[in-house]
Order: structure tokens, then C-alpha cells, then sequence
């Protein structure tokens, strides 16, 4: 008989962040002295018949309904079957953004790991060991943290002793003060004039500019700058092939795109295209670590390289089994604040901003499976709300 699945458990536990609030829409997370910003997050527990639980805790919430019916699905079913499984469920999902098949992915290649008592990167291919890594900031605030081009290049520099090769620029949002693409091309010169012939530089403005001439403005001081990449610029969401294929008609600094383009064919049309220069992989938003190789691969075929978004022990793995990768993205980062990880690692597992080693790399974890240890004492003890899918 074939291996089984015999239950699923979804956890929403709350946390804290301190010193940490939102931007003047409430979207943009920023540095805010005296603040408690509380938040909540997803654990996975997938039960076996093999005698090995899969286990992951989400970085970002993603699409709870989603995973739900991913669950329910997965029930019963062979945990080795990744292909097929997310074959099927990419079909179920497809009036969805299909968002909801990573997270149950990931605890899938956990289970996977834990059987055959290898790291997840040794089931991939294992091409490295150590990541290179950018320190990738919270948004700008005017609270006194991040709040002008002086304090950017400040912090910036800071990284720079800490033995961080690459810094990425989060800017301003969320009202009107966001308008002030005098201040973005601003921070984009101290932070290059300070630091740019010493580490590479990213600038992501999160979709946040309004108007091509604003994407342009920025895009030019990258420019002169000699920035490493110039990420997701304005409103179009970051999924407009033609906008960016004609912004890089213009601009000689690389563009990455492709964070918030859904779906393995629409990002195989996008780098087909050459509406990008760097593609972008997530094992969260991209259909589980199965689907962040797809893209991966993808990328290497094209002879592009691939960026993978955000941090997290799943990003590791990828980035471990990929040629074609540069950084691992150390987010977000502050010089008054730690970074929003929830509070749930048992074995000395971390992405605050300290975590690199004297090389400005990142190991990547080598136990069984993704290779850490969730605290779920903390995590029952603080729970929300949980679902159970078949046995527990």
C-alpha cells in the first residue's frame, strides 16, 4: 500500500511586533517607537502514516481559504505525489491566484526530508552551502528611523561593517508625502554615493510610484548610481509586460519583475518577452517550494537569473539547489527594530539582522526536512483559531 496522509492541522497564532506600526494607508509595515502592532500567523502540522509529520510556519498569511481546500484534498492521499497534487490543485484553483498551494507544498517536501532523513536541498541537488546576502529594509518612516536619505545611507553603511555585500532600498508610501519622487531619487544618490562602490544596490518601490515618469525619474538615478537591480516601480502592479519591456528601452540599471505575476505560464510569457532582466521566485506565493523550482529552471533556460523573494528556511533550500541565484533576501531589516519573524524557532534558526556571518552569508539548514525546530508550546498557547482535517 501506498504511504497515507492521515491529517492536516492549520493553526492561526498571534504575536507581537514592538516598535512597529503601519503607514498612513495601513499597508506598509514602519518603524514606530512605542508601538505594538499585534499580528497573527499560519502553522501547518501534515500527519503520516510513515511515522514523520511535515511542519512549516508560514512568513506572509496567504489565501486561508485556499490552503483550507488544499487540505481537505490532501487527506488520505500519498505525501510523495507532490507532482500530482499540484497538478490537480493548480486545475481546482484556477479562478483563484492559486496562492494556497505553497504553504501545504512546503510541509510536504518536509515530510519528504524527514523519511528519507536528508535536508530538502539534497532532495533538489544540492549546489551550495552559504547564501550571499542583501539586507532588504522595512518602508521609509518619519518616525525618527528610516524617515530621510541621510538615515538610509546611515544604515546602509552600517550593514556595509556588519559584512553585508547588498542593501535594498524600501521607500516611502502611504499618503501623500509618498508623492515626493524629489525624496526617492534623493535616497537613491546617498545611498549610492555612500556605499555603491562597495556593495551592490537594489531599489524596490513596491509598486508604490504612480506614473511612468515617476518609475523614470527614480530609474535614471540607478542609473547613475550603477544600482544592481531596479524592482517593481509602479502601479501597474508589477504584471505589465509591455510597461516594463519599454522601461528598459530607457534605463541601463536591470529590472526585476515577476513577484506578483501568479501562475508558471504568465511568468514563463513575461521572461519569454523580455519584460524583465531578473525573474522572481517565492515557495510561499508560488506554488510551494515544487513550484519556486519550476520557476527556477524556467529562468536558467532563458539564461536568466532568479531572485528569490523574502526570507525563510524554504527560501534556503531553493536558493541551496540553484545555479542561477545571487542573494538571499534578509527582510525587513531596521536599525531600531527586529524584523517581523514570528517567535517560533527552537533551534537557533533567525533572519534578524545580525544572522550573517563574517562573509555576509546565511547557512542553509541541514537536519532532516527544512531543517528546524518550531516552538508549539508558543504556538498552542497563543492560538487564534485551528482546523483539522482527518485524524489528529
Amino acid at each position: 500500500m501506498s504511504p497515507s496522509i492521515t491529517g492536516i492541522e492549520l493553526t492561526e497564532f498571534a504575536y507581537e511586533l514592538e516598535d512597529v506600526g503601519t503607514d498612513g494607508l495601513g499597508f506598509n509595515l514602519v518603524y514606530e517607537p512605542g508601538a505594538t502592532l499585534e499580528t497573527s500567523q499560519l502553522a501547518i502540522r501534515v500527519r503520516t502514516d510513515l511515522g514523520v509529520t511535515g511542519e512549516y510556519v508560514l512568513a506572509t498569511s496567504t489565501a486561508p481559504d485556499q490552503i483550507r481546500k488544499y487540505a481537505k484534498y490532501l487527506v488520505g492521499r500519498d505525501p510523495f505525489a507532490r507532482e500530482r497534487h499540484w497538478s490537480e490543485i493548480k486545475r481546482a484553483l484556477r479562478k483563484y491566484d492559486r496562492m494556497g498551494i505553497g504553504p501545504l507544498d512546503i510541509a510536504l517536501w518536509d515530510v519528504a526530508g524527514k523519511h528519507y532523513d536528508a535536508p530538502i536541498h539534497e532532495l533538489l541537488g544540492s549546489y551550495r552551502s552559504d547564501l550571499p546576502t542583501y539586507a532588504s529594509t522595512y518602508h521609509a518612516d518619519d518616525n525618527g528611523g528610516l524617515d530621510s536619505p541621510e538615515a538610509f545611507a546611515d544604515f546602509a553603511e552600517e550593514c556595509l561593517e556588519m559584512g553585508y555585500p547588498g542593501f535594498k532600498i524600501h521607500g516611502w508610501g502611504g499618503g501623500d508625502d509618498a508623492r515626493d519622487i524629489d525624496r526617492e531619487v534623493e535616497t537613491v544618490r546617498a545611498v549610492g554615493e555612500r556605499v555603491g562602490e562597495e556593495m551592490d544596490l537594489m531599489c524596490d518601490p513596491a509598486c508604490e510610484y504612480e506614473t511612468f515618469a515617476d518609475a523614470l525619474a527614480v530609474g535614471r538615478e540607478c542609473d547613475e548610481q550603477g544600482y544592481f537591480w531596479y524592482e517593481d516601480p509602479y502601479r501597474d502592479g508589477g504584471i505589465s509586460q509591455h510597461a516594463h519591456g519599454k522601461l528598459r528601452e530607457l534605463l541601463e540599471t536591470p529590472l526585476l519583475l515577476t513577484e506578483h505575476v501568479r501562475g508558471l505560464e504568465p511568468y514563463t510569457d513575461f521572461l519569454a518577452n523580455g519584460a524583465t532582466d531578473f525573474a522572481r521566485a517565492d515557495p510561499e506565493y508560488d506554488g510551494g517550494i515544487t513550484g519556486a523550482m519550476k520557476r527556477a529552471r524556467i529562468a536558467e533556460g532563458l539564461g536568466l537569473d532568479v531572485e528569490f523573494h523574502a526570507p525563510g528556511p524554504a527560501q534556503r533550500h531553493c536558493i541551496a539547489a540553484t545555479r542561477n541565484a545571487n542573494y538571499y533576501e534578509l527582510a525587513l531589516v531596521h536599525p531600531n527594530c527586529e524584523n517581523t519573524q514570528p517567535p517560533v524557532y527552537e533551534c537557533g534558526y533567525s533572519d534578524q539582522l545580525d544572522a550573517i556571518d563574517s562573509e555576509g552569508t546565511v547557512p542553509v539548514p541541514d537536519g532532516p526536512g527544512l531543517g528546524v525546530t518550531y516552538d508549539w508550546e508558543f504556538i498552542e498557547a497563543n492560538t487564534v483559531v485551528s482546523h483539522s482535517y482527518g485524524e489528529r
